[in-house]
């Protein structure tokens, strides 16, 4: 729990995984009402099927590259946290020889 309030462990990651389901859901329904009111409405037309094909197909896909590239910053944050305590391991290691030397 201390690392939570320090802000060492990071809860984006998992919020970043909600707003991928909400977009995926949101780009599938919207994307069946598009087609749905270009089919059926006077006023739609082939655009609106079109637009929603795009969104049914490719929404999600452009939702994930985003989702994607968000993680990997908390993911780089968390290899260098990393890397911070391997290092700090190695200079308590290094002085306590050097103590004992």
């Amino acid at each position: 729990m201390g690392k939570f309030f320090r802000f060492e462990k990071m809860v984006t990651p998992i919020i970043i995984q909600i707003i991928f389901w909400v977009g995926f859901l949101g780009s599938m329904v919207s994307g069946l009402f598009m087609i749905g009111f270009g089919i059926i409405s006077s006023s739609g037309n082939f655009i609106n099927v079109f637009i929603g094909i795009f969104s049914l197909f490719l929404g999600p896909i452009i939702i994930r590259i985003y989702c994607e590239m968000l993680i990997v910053v908390f993911k780089m944050q968390q290899s260098l946290m990393s890397i911070r305590d391997l290092l700090a391991e190695q200079n308590k290691l290094s002085e306590i020889e050097n103590d004992a030397s």
